[in-house]
């Protein structure tokens, strides 16, 4: 009976309590508590099963700056890093010292860390307390806690030509190749070099070397191109003359530029976490953005586990919504990078209008991992769109986990080119300096072929172009494909040659065979060079003759180039910097004669020396 007295007199408060505003804070109090509770147990949770077993701090890498004055935990021998790559939480702990001092650079890397994604880092066996999630770094693709081979950068593919030998003529006096404006190697190297590392072997092509230069070739009157040749007795290499062939498109302006349907296929993988890449992707495609008119369209793609049609073609008119939406992008999940090209083809074949340029854009690592993964396969799946007229413009972001073999092929075979964009500049050259040669093709399947004369050459080298070679017998094969050239595009090539001694004459006929994109109209074009135009001396040949045989010269070294084995990179530098002056206006040059000087301080060895085997016919 007292407890229902008792009752019966809280009653009228209870009732009171529950009708003032006090009712509604008490709940709202108990379920937040109640919700952290159930966030810890989450988190502590979700900490144990990411959890690495070491981490590994590696000098000279820009993923992390160690705080100063430098924050220690009372119980552990903990370092307090401010992670400079955006993190959900930017604070990470290590359970053991760093070296003590002001603006010190490492590395967090953790076990087991490969592909893309978030990853967690820290050590179960240190004791470690404080373990925090870091977002755009996860380690060595491969696992483990350091790089295999002792690579400055992981995961990187290159593939191996060979280097080409020389030549006797009474063997072989045709040399044929396609044409090739890729740029992409130097830009490559030139990362490499820049943060104190010796490249690849294999990332260097000394054609795309030769061909990042302008050497100022005047474009023609009224064809579509103009052949230059000159020659002078090499600066590098033993007994032999240096033979260029410089050809120059047609340039079109910007007013004459025909209408663009572009379509951005964005790699949104976890991988393009790395090194903000992704970003300086938003970045470079604003560039664009802002150099587009009315009359061109954009359609966006997207592709991580699965490709996605991110936004249908839309007009210039919708240019807030277009970067709003490049803006919005973020990277997660693994690369299906066949089922992002395959979508951007058939969106790009939807809206595609003849008398306009229709073209890919492709924004990617090239690292794919879902779907097909090799050039081949993929091209085999879009070459009806190819053929159509839907070129290809593939261009790579990023260094480590990094395929240059993937976008090379996707590039040189999809009727396009293939560039590297390492910084916000590189991305001003491809997207802004040189946009309407970017988009704009005036001439397919351009083929060159050379013909020694026996009499006058004993023997020839091609300087690059390996994996560009096609058979002397298909040259005018007009199924045959061959490379690309955009509007005011250059091509050169550099042969070394020996000369019979005593014979003058012919040297060689250059002929150059192209395909108009328009209508599939074949035209073929020749000039002959003879041993009276040889100059007599290396000094006075033409500035722009020396830049080019500095710049292949400085990509044969770096190469290990057999056929430079007793050459000096000190020798390339000196001429490098004797030609600046000349230069003083050209950027790209006075970075040039930096480059040379950072290669200088290191070690190359030459690689053995190739079989001179004889050409297929």
């Amino acid at each position: 009976m007292k407890k229902i007295i008792r009752w019966a007199q809280i009653q009228p408060l209870v009732k009171r309590f529950r009708a003032s505003p006090w009712w509604t804070i008490s709940i709202g109090i108990h379920i937040t508590l109640l919700l952290i509770l159930v966030l810890i147990f989450a988190d502590h949770a979700l900490r144990e099963e990411e959890s690495v077993s070491s981490v590994y701090i590696r000098p000279d890498s820009p993923i992390a700056t160690l705080k100063s004055p430098v924050p220690t935990d009372s119980n552990e021998s903990n370092v307090m890093l401010n992670m400079s790559v955006p993190t959900e939480e930017p604070i990470i702990y290590f359970s053991r010292a760093l070296p003590s001092g002001q603006n010190e650079t490492y590395d967090a890397m953790g076990v087991g860390g490969g592909g893309g994604g978030t990853g967690r880092y820290g050590s179960s066996s240190g004791g470690m307390h404080n373990l925090y999630k870091v977002s755009g770094y996860q380690g060595p693709a491969h696992g483990g806690s350091k790089i295999v081979n002792d690579e400055p950068y992981d995961a990187t593919f290159f593939k191996n030509y060979g280097v080409n030998p020389f030549v006797d003529t009474e063997d072989d006096h045709f040399s044929t190749f396609a044409t090739d404006v890729d740029t992409a190697s130097y830009t490559v190297v030139r990362s490499y070099l820049k943060n104190g590392n010796l490249p690849v072997n294999d990332s260097v092509r000394t054609e795309e070397f030769v061909n990042f230069f302008d050497y100022n070739y005047q474009p023609p009157a009224n064809d579509t191109f103009a052949i230059y040749l000159d020659a002078a007795p090499a600066k590098f290499g033993k007994n032999c003359f240096l033979q260029r062939i410089g050809i120059k498109g047609k340039e079109i302006s910007v007013k004459d530029r025909k209408d663009a349907i572009l379509t951005f296929v964005i790699d949104c993988s976890g991988s393009m976490q790395r090194e903000d890449r992704l970003e300086l992707v938003k970045k470079s495609l604003r560039l664009l953005v802002d150099q587009l008119r009315e009359g061109d369209r954009i359609g966006i793609v997207v592709y991580e586990s699965r490709g996605r049609i991110l936004m249908e073609h839309k007009g210039i008119s919708a240019k807030q919504e277009i970067l709003d939406a490049i803006d919005a992008l973020h990277a997660d999940g693994s690369t299906n990078a066949s089922e992002g090209l395959r979508l951007g083809y058939q969106l790009a074949d939807k809206s595609f209008q003849r008398g306009c340029i229709n073209r890919l854009i492709l924004c990617a690592d090239g690292v794919a991992n879902e779907g097909q993964t090799s050039a081949e396969e993929t091209l085999k799946e879009v070459k009806q769109y190819v053929d159509k007229g839907i070129c290809l413009s593939a261009i790579g972001f990023g260094m480590e986990n990094y395929n240059d073999v993937l976008l090379e092929k996707l590039g040189d075979n999809g009727n396009g080119h293939y560039a590297y964009v390492d910084t916000i500049m590189e991305a001003q050259r491809v997207f802004v300096e040189n946009l309407t040669g970017t988009l704009q093709v005036i001439a397919r399947d351009v083929k060159v072929q050379v013909d020694f004369n026996p009499a006058v050459v004993r023997s020839y080298r091609l300087l690059g172009y390996e994996n560009r070679d096609v058979a002397d017998n298909k040259f005018r094969d007009d199924k045959e494909k061959g490379g690309a050239i955009g509007s005011g595009f250059s091509v050169t090539a550099l042969y070394e040659i020996k000369l019979w001694e005593d014979k003058t004459g012919k040297i060689a006929t250059v002929f150059l065979r192209a395909k108009n994109p328009d209508n599939d109209e074949v035209k073929e074009i020749s000039k002959e060079i003879n041993t009276t135009e040889v100059k007599k001396v290396f000094a006075d040949a033409s500035d722009s003759f020396k830049l080019s045989a500095v710049v292949s010269q400085f990509a044969e070294i770096l190469r290990q180039s057999y056929w430079a084995k007793d050459e000096k990179i000190e020798e390339v530098l000196d001429l490098a910097q004797a030609l600046a002056p000349a230069f003083k206006n050209d950027a790209k040059v006075i970075e040039l004669v930096d480059l040379i000087s950072k290669a200088k301080t290191l070690t190359l060895t030459p690689e053995p020396e190739p079989k001179e085997d004889k050409k297929d016919k």
